[in-house]
């Protein structure tokens, strides 16, 4: 039996294990598929029956857990109107966390410190920021982008073509929507526009967003409601349809 370089040591005889491009310290369990072409930082960890297709870039010290796929290949079978459109690459930060049996699709960036929950979906051309938590089947379609330090919880979708900015909370089963017309049509991108949740906003528990409303910074939309209509920052609105309950004081100056 042939000893392994200092490259391999970590890796499990039951792997298939492509790549040369493998950091320090990286541990590869049983079962788990890396293949050509992907890029192992120092000190990660893959868990068995995870699957890392080609063009994926894993930063340092990140944990991948079982089941999960990096580098999904968008498939619209001819039952989309839309044509996926990616790159075929993944670039995941430091220090990141993906929980068991998410999918991360190609043409994705997530940034550092981020944490992936068990069974999330991230869809191409998505872009995710620094310190994050996409909470648990969490659904990010297509196009969408999340700022930095933002918390997306469980069981919530992010429409295509949505905006999340930075340090946003959105609560547990919240839908957003990016289409106002019903049954089959042509896809048309300049119509196709989903929800803009600006800096600081908070989305309670059960909260629907209809295609193209603005949150504004720091406003906060209560459990239940539904937005049918852009919200002002620094406002509270509440209801079905939603309506301004009071206007909430701004954050003190820094200075």
């Amino acid at each position: 039996m042939t000893k392994p370089s200092a490259s391999r040591a970590g890796i499990h005889p039951l792997a298939v294990v492509e790549t040369d491009s493998i950091g320090a310290d990286v541990t590869i369990a049983e079962f788990a598929i890396v293949r050509a072409g992907v890029r192992l930082g120092r000190g990660v960890v893959i868990h068995p029956h995870v699957v890392i297709a080609p063009g994926s870039e894993i930063g340092d010290g990140v944990e991948i857990f079982p089941g999960a796929f990096v580098g999904r290949e968008p498939k619209g079978a001819g039952a989309t109107a839309r044509q996926p459109s990616f790159e075929r690459s993944v670039r995941i930060g430091n220090n990141c966390s993906v929980g068991p049996h998410a999918v991360i699709y190609y043409d994705v960036e997530i940034g550092e410190n981020t944490l992936i929950g068990d069974g999330a979906s991230i869809r191409e051309q998505c872009r995710v920021g620094s310190q994050c938590l996409i909470g648990r089947y969490v659904t990010l379609n297509y196009n969408s982008t999340v700022g930095d330090r933002t918390k997306i919880m469980d069981l919530t979708h992010i429409t295509g073509n949505a905006v999340v900015g930075n340090d946003v909370f959105i609560s547990v089963l919240v839908g957003t929507t990016n289409d106002n017309a019903l049954g089959p049509h042509a896809y048309s991108e300049e119509k196709i526009v989903g929800p803009t949740i600006r800096d600081g906003a908070m989305i309670g528990v059960g909260v629907s967003m209809l295609p193209g409303v603005v949150i504004g910074e720091r406003a906060v939309v209560g459990a239940g409601s539904v937005v049918t209509k852009d919200v002002p920052a620094n406002t509270l609105v509440m209801g079905v349809p939603a309506r301004a309950i009071k206007t909430l004081a701004p954050p003190p100056s820094g200075g």
